[in-house]
């Protein structure tokens, strides 16, 4: 995978505190599953 600049990456809003975030490397098998931008945010469900 080349670099790319952070505003290219796709971006998805947490379920739980509404704030937007963005895609990680190790997001990259299920990055369709994800729904929290953090362990916080999913624990708080």
């Amino acid at each position: 995978m080349k670099m790319r600049k952070k505003s290219d990456l796709p971006e998805k809003t947490c379920v739980v505190c509404g704030l937007p975030f963005v895609w990680r490397k190790k997001w990259l098998k299920d990055w369709e599953q994800v729904k929290y931008c953090s362990v916080r945010c999913r624990n708080g469900k």
